[in-house]
């Protein structure tokens, strides 16, 4: 059975399953920067890695122009969404981020821990957070990143509240909830997911949530399972 996570092959499946859902629903959101005039998405700090050997050095000078902005203007939203999307981006660069592997390093990671503090702070300055800004924070969080997914779900319903419903993006906020084990989030996501898609396609839809449900289950089913047993001490 695919879901039986016993084996090491079949727990890599497992995390290809929501790789896969996170691309195919949800990737022109999280490594395009999403939707238009904004960019900052992943793949724009890697065309210009690709391009350039001083690539780190100009993510550097980005970073530390950003750094004094909020300095001078330490209460300004914007200055704050600029320093998380520059924070990220030099977070991906470079040696931060295995393109073979499709995840951040160790070295990335410590990038993206600062690319969150700045996030944080830029969420107690502003009511309607940008949510291109938020579409970074999603892959930050994301299991190629820190790995957290219950900061992951809340960074997607900042970008929800900023997008025209979607099938896709509910399709992606459902599998984030199933994987941060937030069933209740996740159902009442899919609902609408399938709702807002097309009939032709709602039963592929469907086979990709059923995927990350199962996969949700598997994954609680093996932590609970690989958990040390608990042994009563006899008496007398």
């Amino acid at each position: 059975m695919l879901f039986d996570l016993r084996g090491r092959g079949r727990r890599r499946a497992v995390q290809a399953i929501y790789l896969s859902l996170a691309l195919l629903m949800g990737g022109g959101l999280v490594l395009f920067g999403v939707g238009g005039a904004t960019s900052g998405g992943l793949l724009d700090a890697f065309k210009s890695d690709s391009g350039s050997a001083d690539v780190s050095d100009v993510f550097k000078k980005r970073v530390e122009t950003a750094e004094k902005a909020v300095q001078v203007r330490p209460t300004d939203p914007r200055a704050w969404a600029e320093l998380t999307r520059v924070r990220f981006q030099q977070a991906g660069s470079g040696n931060g981020f295995d393109q073979n592997a499709g995840a951040f390093t160790d070295q990335g990671k410590d990038g993206l821990r600062q690319t969150e503090a700045a996030w944080n702070k830029y969420l107690t300055l502003t009511k309607k957070p940008d949510p291109n800004v938020a579409s970074l924070m999603i892959q930050a969080f994301s299991q190629t990143g820190l790995n957290e997914p219950d900061k992951a779900v809340s960074a997607m319903e900042v970008y929800l509240s900023g997008r025209e419903p979607t099938g896709p993006l509910y399709a992606q906020y459902a599998a984030l909830a199933y994987q941060a084990g937030q069933t209740r989030k996740a159902e009442l996501a899919s609902k609408k997911a399938l709702a807002l898609t097309p009939k032709d396609d709602r039963e592929q839809v469907k086979a990709q949530l059923d995927a990350a449900r199962q996969a949700a289950s598997a994954t609680v089913d093996s932590a609970t399972s690989s958990s040390p047993a608990t042994t009563s001490t006899p008496s007398g």
